[in-house]
């Protein structure tokens, strides 16, 4: 059977990622890196990881006419991601990221967004009938917060689920959360949503509380290494991450937001899809890279260690 169609609205970027032994601070140098790149950008990333991982995708995003964004679609055409609505820029460079990595997979990123930040409401009514024939849309915010907004309005008004990881983290009007179906924050990101200092499940609860009250019926925070709280309307649930050598966090995220949207897609209920989700972004953070380390469906019978017991 198909599943569910996933429209994934967001951004396409090169990695340009330094692997050192720690992450510099202002105005240090530090020698010794290793460098590598990557496709990334959240939006692809999350369209990467639905793909990989069984899901029927279109990306609709924009790229500047130069050799970054032709080979990012057609490196999507490779992974069975429908991408006529990924518009060509001429005007703009794709999108760019540099990030470094330290010994303990954390990392550091500067965006430039180039033509990320011109993908506009006239783009989206290009695409229009592919959003309303569509189940699932799944959006982030490296894209302009008036169209996040207008995607959100016209999905919604349609009956189609919309799902926002709210990544980078910033302030979000009423009327886009209105609109929004599934929230998924990390632990800062419901910090700035919320007001509330994250800090244990018990605060998580709290800010799940306040962000849900501003009109999202369900609410998951994920916690990294300590896993995910999830509010179900008026239900919690705690999903216990799994214990792993991490390497490289980047696309943790993405990777959770793109495999989550494809358990709703195989008509999973919200908490099997987080177990779902899970999974697949502790392989992740396993590999180094961003979409270099997402994993594809077969290798989730692969993770074979316990989850975290709180």
């Amino acid at each position: 059977m198909q599943s569910k169609k996933i429209v994934v609205v967001g951004s396409c970027n090169t990695d340009m990622v330094i692997k050192a032994d720690r992450l510099p601070v202002p105005g240090e140098t530090i020698l010794g890196g290793t460098f590598f790149m990557n496709p990334g950008g959240k939006g692809a990333n999350q369209a990467v990881a639905a793909a990989r991982l069984g899901g029927n995708v279109t990306l609709i995003s924009k790229t500047g006419n130069d050799v970054f964004g032709k080979q990012s679609v057609m490196l999507y055409n490779t992974e069975n991601i429908k991408t006529d609505y990924i518009y060509s820029d001429s005007r703009h460079p794709s999108g760019v990221a540099l990030i470094t990595v330290d010994s303990q997979g954390e990392n550091c990123i500067v965006v430039a967004s180039g033509a990320n930040a011109y993908l506009n409401p006239q783009d989206i009514d290009k695409a229009s009938a592919e959003i309303e024939n569509s189940d699932l849309v799944l959006m982030q915010l490296e894209i302009p917060i008036e169209t996040v907004e207008y995607v959100a309005e016209m999905a919604n008004k349609k009956g189609i689920k919309v799902i926002l990881n709210p990544a980078p983290a910033r302030a979000l009007s009423n009327n886009l959360l209105k609109n929004v179906y599934i929230i998924i924050p990390n632990k800062n990101e419901a910090e700035i949503l919320s007001g509330i200092k994250v800090s244990d499940i018990e605060s998580a609860k709290q800010a799940a509380d306040i962000i849900s009250a501003k009109g999202v019926d369900i609410v998951v925070i994920t916690l990294g290494s300590h896993g995910a709280l999830i509010k179900e309307y008026a239900e919690y649930h705690f999903v216990e991450a799994y214990k792993v050598d991490a390497l490289d966090t980047t696309a943790a995220g993405d990777t959770f937001c793109g495999s989550f949207c494809v358990g709703l897609s195989e008509n999973r209920s919200i908490l099997d899809s987080v177990k779902f989700a899970a999974r697949a972004a502790a392989i992740t953070v396993t590999r180094m890279g961003a979409q270099a380390s997402i994993p594809y469906r077969s290798e989730l019978s692969s993770l074979d260690v316990e989850q975290v017991k709180s």
